[in-house]
């Protein structure tokens, strides 16, 4: 579908040279990243701010979006207009934009916000024929175009090629914080955890913090020897964009973290740190796993999790397998009921344990936030 207004027109290009003609959507301009699909149907704000989707372009399988707006609380980045939260994404294409917002939370609409933050988006195109693409062929460099950055095909395709890709992008320290900051716990602190802050997610401090936790968010580049005078009860390792095979830095310290034999809880891009640490490869997955319906099967147990995800790396490994660490036997320790891939790693001895998944859920389900419990239970035992 396109505008009777050439002024509003947009094209969404692909690497495989595939064109999708629609309408502006949000700013105006050129925007490039890896194409991806997400199949949430709500949580559409939180999906835009989280930082593991640092230099994506995110396609929308649910066909309208919009319908609540933007409100002034549900951004999962400390950064961005109005407290609102700083939005990630490279670009936004969806099927159908909604005309009117409806929920009295909203303080904008959502392509006020795009507008506001200058995210380029287009809209009207069939986004479920671009996710069969994606399926098929795998995530792709792309581009959205519009108003002056539009141009012929070829050279709107020289430009997507041009494109760096997602493979050996180590962009985990462009969206973490710079200074670290503290997160209080309601009440008396009953721990300190250390924080590393690889992209992480404003509800992950809040649910630790919930559960009687001092957390110190800390940049990305943190060493081991700088956490010691804080004398933390665990390290926590949040999720994050990029290629984890780049973070050999905070797989050093997740090794220190280790040999030093601190609680460690690791989530999403830190179960593939944690895995590295271990003695694990990683690898790109052909469209990876992003929505909040994804069913997680624990080993041990046979118990399924729905969970929410956003990762298109994972760790090598089958469900079950046990494997020597230099820290003792680990596990796989949780797997995917889709397609078997790798959900979760633990040393057999409880002293550290990683999921891919999301347990912060925003958004998503609530099946998996038993791991924060799981982790103050692990802090109040190694005190003990």
């Amino acid at each position: 579908m396109t505008s009777g207004n050439p002024g509003n027109q947009a094209v969404l290009v692909l690497e495989n040279g595939e064109r999708y003609l629609g309408t502006s959507f949000g700013a105006q301009g050129e925007t490039l990243g890896e194409a991806v699909f997400c199949t949430a149907m709500t949580g559409y704000q939180e999906t835009l701010t989280d930082p593991s989707y640092h230099r994506q372009i995110v396609v929308a399988t649910a066909p309208q979006i919009g319908n609540t707006g933007w409100n002034k609380e549900d951004g999962e980045s400390r950064e961005g207009s109005d407290d609102s939260g700083k939005i990630w994404v490279r670009g936004y294409a969806v099927r159908n934009p909604t005309r009117r917002v409806s929920s009295w939370r909203a303080s904008s609409s959502l392509e006020d916000e795009l507008v506001e933050q200058g995210i380029v988006g287009i809209a009207g195109i069939d986004t479920r024929t671009v996710v069969r693409t994606l399926r098929d062929h795998g995530s792709m460099r792309a581009g959205i175009f519009s108003g002056d950055a539009l141009a012929g095909p070829d050279e709107l395709l020289s430009r997507v090629v041009g494109a760096p890709q997602m493979a050996g992008a180590n962009l985990a320290g462009e969206v973490s914080t710079t200074d670290g900051y503290v997160v209080e716990p309601d009440g008396e602190p009953r721990f300190t955890v250390a924080a590393i802050d690889l992209g992480i997610k404003t509800n992950t401090p809040r649910m630790l913090a919930q559960r009687g936790i001092r957390v110190h968010v800390l940049p990305a580049g943190t060493t081991f020897d700088a956490i010691t005078d804080l004398k933390p009860d665990g390290v926590f390792l949040s999720n994050g964009p990029g290629d984890p095979a780049t973070a050999d830095q905070v797989v050093d310290f997740t090794r220190e973290v280790l040999g030093a034999d601190i609680p460690l809880l690791g989530i999403c891009f830190g179960n593939q740190i944690l895995g590295r640490a271990l003695g694990r490869n990683t690898f790109k997955m052909k469209f990876g796993h992003r929505g909040i319906n994804i069913p997680v099967i624990e080993h041990a147990t046979g118990a399924v999790s729905i969970t929410a995800q956003n990762h298109g790396f994972a760790l090598e490994g089958e469900a079950g397998e046990e494997f020597a660490t230099d820290f003792g036997t680990a596990r796989v320790s949780h797997i995917c009921a889709n397609d078997g891939v790798v959900e979760g790693v633990e040393l057999v001895s409880g002293r550290a344990f990683s999921v891919q998944y999301h347990p912060e859920a925003a958004a998503g389900p609530h099946d998996a936030a038993y791991l924060f419990d799981k982790f103050t239970t692990l802090l109040q035992g190694a005190r003990a």
